[in-house]
C-alpha cells in the first residue's frame, strides 16, 4: 500500500450501514501518515465524511484535514448538479405530439419514432441511475488533472450504496445506447433545415451546445470506466459486516465487479465482535457458585445474614444483567460465524484478501480515532 509514488484510486464499496465512510477516511489517514498526500472524496449523496473527519468538508472542493501535517486533503462532493445537468438536456431533446406529426408531413417521420422510442420524457426527473456519481468521480478526475492538485499520489472514493455503484457500472451503456443516438439523430436533423430545428424549442447554437457536453458527459463516464478497470492504479475494496445478509450482497457485487473487469482483490469485514463470550459465560457461573456457597455457609454456622443478604440480592441483579449482555452476545457470536462461513464458501469472496476490522466501544470520529482505527484495519 505504501509503495512508490504513482497515482492509486481506492474505492470503497458496500452495502449501506457498513462502515464505508470510517473505512475510507481511517485509509487515507493511514496513507498520510506514510507519506503520501492524500485525498479523499465523498460520492455519497447521504454524506458523513465531514462527520468522520469532525471537520467541514463540505464546497466540492479539496479542504486541507487538521493535524495530518497538510498530507490529507477531503471533500464532500455534491453529484445533485449532474441531475439538473440531464434534465435539461432531455427537455431540449424531448419529442412531442405536435413535434412528431410535424416531422411526420415532412417525411421525417422515422427520426420522430426513433426518438420518441427514447422515451426522454420519462428521464426528465428521473436521470439514469449511477449518473450522479459518475459525475461527481469523473469531476474529480477532471480537476486532479489541474496542476495544482498533481501533489496527490493517493486518491479514495467513499462511493455510494451497492446499488448505486452497479448501476455505475453499467451507465456508459446506458449512454451509448440513448444519449449517443440522440446525438446522431440531433446531426442528422440539421439537415432538415431551421423549421424542424425550431421544433426542440431552441436556436441552433443551443442545440449544437448541448449535443457537445453531453459527449463530454460521455467522454467523462468513459474516462471513470476506464479508471474502474485499469489495475495498475486502481483497487474497488468491498466492505461489509458479518452479517448473512451482508455477505450475501457483498457476492453480488463481487460478481458484478469482475464481470466488469473491475480489479478487486480484498474484502473488509468491519464491526466484528471480538468479546470471549465463554469467559463471560465461565465468570458469571463462578460468581453464582460463589455466592451460593458463602450463602450456605452463613446460614448453617447461624451468622446474621441479614447484610450479606442485600448484597446477595444487588449481586443477583448485576448477574442477571450480565447473563442477559452474555445471551445477547451468543447470538451475534453465532450470526458471525455463519456470515464468516458464508465468506469461507464463497468461491469469489474466499479469493480475496480478508480483513476483519473489530467492533469498537467507542466513536470513530476524528483523526486521533481514525489513524487507530486505520492502525488495527489497513497496516
Amino acid at each position: 500500500m505504501s509503495k512508490g509514488k504513482e497515482r492509486k484510486y481506492f474505492l470503497i464499496g458496500g452495502k449501506g450501514g457498513v462502515g464505508k465512510t470510517s473505512l475510507s477516511a481511517s485509509l487515507a489517514v493511514t496513507l498520510a501518515s506514510l507519506g503520501h498526500k492524500t485525498l479523499v472524496v465523498s460520492t455519497d449523496p447521504a454524506h458523513s465524511l465531514s462527520d468522520s473527519l469532525a471537520q467541514n468538508v463540505k464546497g466540492g472542493k479539496p479542504v486541507e484535514v487538521g493535524d495530518t501535517d497538510g498530507m490529507l486533503y477531503a471533500l464532500e462532493i455534491d453529484p445533485e448538479s449532474a441531475k439538473e445537468e440531464f434534465s435539461a438536456f432531455a427537455k431540449q431533446s424531448d419529442m412531442s405530439g405536435g413535434a412528431k406529426q410535424f416531422l411526420g408531413s415532412v417525411g421525417l417521420g422515422g427520426f420522430a419514432d426513433s426518438i420518441a422510442d427514447l422515451k426522454l420524457g420519462e428521464l426528465l426527473d428521473t436521470p439514469p441511475p449511477g449518473l450522479d456519481e459518475a459525475i461527481a468521480i469523473a469531476k474529480v478526475i477532471q480537476f486532479t488533472k489541474d496542476e495544482k492538485f498533481s501533489k496527490f499520489t493517493r486518491i479514495i472514493f467513499d462511493t455510494a450504496p451497492t446499488g448505486h455503484t452497479l448501476r455505475l457500472l453499467s451507465l456508459p451503456d446506458f449512454l451509448d445506447a440513448s444519449i449517443g443516438k440522440i446525438v446522431r439523430l440531433r446531426q442528422k436533423l440539421t439537415s432538415a433545415g431551421d423549421a424542424v430545428r425550431g421544433i426542440f424549442g431552441v436556436g441552433e447554437d443551443k442545440q449544437d451546445d448541448a449535443v457537445a457536453k453531453m459527449e463530454l458527459l460521455k467522454a467523462q463516464v468513459q474516462e471513470v470506466r476506464q479508471l474502474f478497470r485499469n489495475k495498475k492504479t486502481t483497487e474497488f475494496i468491498i466492505v461489509t459486516i458479518p452479517t448473512v445478509l451482508g455477505v450475501s450482497e457483498s457476492g453480488r457485487l463481487l460478481q458484478s465487479l469482475r464481470e466488469e473487469d473491475v480489479p478487486c482483490t480484498r474484502l473488509v469485514v468491519n464491526q466484528v465482535l471480538t468479546v470471549n463470550v465463554d469467559d463471560f459465560k465461565a465468570a458469571a457461573a463462578e460468581a453464582q457458585a460463589e455466592q451460593e456457597a458463602l450463602m450456605s455457609t452463613m446460614t448453617s454456622s447461624g451468622m446474621n445474614a441479614e447484610q450479606f443478604q442485600s448484597y446477595a440480592a444487588a449481586n443477583a441483579r448485576a448477574l442477571k444483567a450480565a447473563q442477559a449482555a452474555v445471551n445477547f452476545c451468543s447470538v451475534k457470536e453465532k450470526d458471525q460465524a455463519r456470515a464468516l462461513e458464508m465468506c469461507d464458501a464463497d468461491p469469489g469472496l474466499n479469493s480475496l484478501d480478508r480483513i476483519e476490522a473489530p467492533l469498537f466501544d467507542l466513536e470513530i470520529r476524528g483523526v486521533p480515532a481514525l489513524k487507530f482505527f486505520g492502525n488495527r484495519v489497513w497496516n
